[in-house]
């Protein structure tokens, strides 16, 4: 990927429509400014300009002087810095050309150069700082310390759960749950094809056997049918990954334990603040996982959490996190354990965090509503359907191209790039990578195979403003709708 350089964004002056829309088309900037043989500025075609010509009766092959603006903004190539975001602020300049006093151009002074929305970033402007500073004074920096324990106590009571145990990342918190309630070697536990890599490697560094099974169309996570029929005498759990915000179907599963006697650890790393019929996911199953990594709705940086309803796993749990030290005799070990702890400078971030949670959330909330409205209608989007049973909050906003959209997903990236714009593909089904191939046995996996080919998640962070998701809609609308008016040439399958 790459911001488009001044090649890019220039056409003869003997050029054809098509040629332009071609070059909009592969510039992903929506405009073209017309040169004569020795680069001087005779005017400017945008995606808009094309659409009139073409509907005013123009064809495609017309010269672009007859559809060109001939009156288009330029700035001298000594133009101050306030000159040019003066221009840039007008409405519907996103590009000006510098020129030398010959006009020629020289270079191209563009918005998107001046600035990069990203995918996700923390919000860290509430007591972060604060607390943190206070750990560094009092030299509680390590895994003790009150704010661990403050932290514990405020996630499990958001989601209604009454033991915390916190841990040094999401990846460890869903092995330490496995090993809590006891899943290891000659176990199987059944896992979405469609997720990230944490949830697999969790279950085969327990020693268990991961059970890989397709997603439901709809929610795009564990598909309670599939998950049934993959039951053997040898599952012992099942790991709901709650994706994108969106929560599992959680009765059929939960019913599906009840009747085969399995444990259920959800996997909430993605999923903080949704709720299935009303109740917080990570409270439903046996054991509740989080992540905090900085991607995530709260963060510590890296960091991660389980929730417990029984009392005695969690006291299991904790003394495990410890190197499975005995809790009332120092320094003796009652089993092998781990050293999974959370530092307390881990912990006064995630306190911080908590106390802006709420709203976070609704940033969320309020962010996929924009995104809903500014792509409802958009021809070559589709949107995961909702459900009655699910108030999701959402994590990434994830959509799907449709063969309507006429443009692979990884060139909309690769647009959205060149706009400025960060997004990113969703996950790789498990099923396709060298190190899971083995677990197959033989089962096929077409959704969670279209889901991957098809899914792009663009940017969701709560710092993200109303203007921005507004900038991000428009631009995949023009680059979708200068698209329908070139021939589609697919791009390649690959992840950036």
């Amino acid at each position: 990927m790459k911001i488009p350089d001044l090649h890019d964004l220039i056409v003869p002056a003997d050029s054809d429509l098509r040629a332009a829309l071609i070059a909009i088309d592969g510039n992903a900037q929506r405009i073209v400014f017309v040169c004569d043989e020795n680069r001087r500025l005779l005017g400017a075609i945008s995606d808009g300009d094309a659409r009139r010509a073409l509907v005013g009766g123009h064809q495609l092959d017309a010269p672009v002087s007859a559809v060109m603006n001939r009156d288009c903004v330029f700035c001298p190539v000594g133009a101050s810095p306030e000159d040019l975001l003066l221009r840039l602020s007008q409405v519907g300049v996103t590009h000006v050309p510098l020129v030398d006093e010959d006009r020629r151009v020289v270079d191209i002074a563009a918005s998107n150069r001046l600035r990069r929305i990203q995918v996700a970033s923390p919000d860290l402007v509430g007591n972060e700082l604060l607390y943190v500073s206070e750990c560094v004074k009092s030299g509680w920096v390590s895994s003790q310390g009150r704010y661990i324990r403050e932290f514990e106590r405020m996630l499990a009571e958001f989601c209604g759960v009454p033991h915390g145990v916190a841990v040094s990342n999401g990846t460890v918190a869903l092995h330490l749950a496995l090993a809590t309630l006891g899943i290891g070697e000659g176990d199987e536990v059944i896992v979405p094809d469609f997720t990230f890599a944490a949830s697999v490697n969790a279950v085969l560094h327990a020693g268990a056997t991961p059970v890989l099974v397709d997603v439901d169309r709809h929610t795009w996570t564990i598909d309670p049918a599939v998950a049934a029929d993959a039951v053997t005498p040898r599952t012992k759990a099942i790991m709901p990954v709650h994706l994108y915000g969106q929560p599992c179907d959680m009765d059929p599963l939960l019913e599906l334990a009840s009747q085969h006697h399995l444990r259920i650890v959800e996997d909430c790393a993605e999923a903080l603040g949704s709720r299935y019929k009303g109740v917080p996911v990570g409270s439903l199953g046996d054991a509740g996982t989080f992540s905090f990594y900085g991607n995530k709705t709260i963060t510590t940086g890296e960091g991660g959490m389980v929730l417990f309803k029984d009392a005695g796993l969690a006291e299991r749990a904790r003394r495990l996190r410890d190197h499975g030290m005995s809790t009332s005799r120092r320094y003796w070990h009652d089993e092998v354990g781990f050293n999974y702890r959370m530092t307390n400078l881990q912990g006064a971030l995630g306190v911080a965090q908590m106390e802006r949670a709420e709203s976070f959330l609704d940033r969320k909330r309020r962010l996929s509503r924009e995104y809903d409205e500014g792509l409802a209608d958009l021809q070559g989007i589709e949107r995961r359907t909702p459900v009655s049973w699910a108030d999701d909050v959402c994590w990434l906003y994830t959509v799907l191209l449709d063969p309507t959209a006429r443009i692979s997903r990884d060139e909309l990236v690769d647009k959205l790039y060149r706009n400025g714009i960060e997004s990113r593909p969703v996950f790789y089904p498990l099923h396709e990578m060298p190190p899971y191939q083995s677990l197959t046995h033989g089962r096929t996996y077409p959704i969670s195979t279209d889901l991957s080919r098809r899914g792009i998640s663009l940017p969701s962070a709560v710092s993200l403003s109303p203007e921005e998701v507004r900038d991000v809609v428009a631009t995949i609308r023009g680059v979708l709708g200068v698209r329908q008016m070139v021939p589609s040439h697919p791009g390649p399958d690959r992840r950036t």
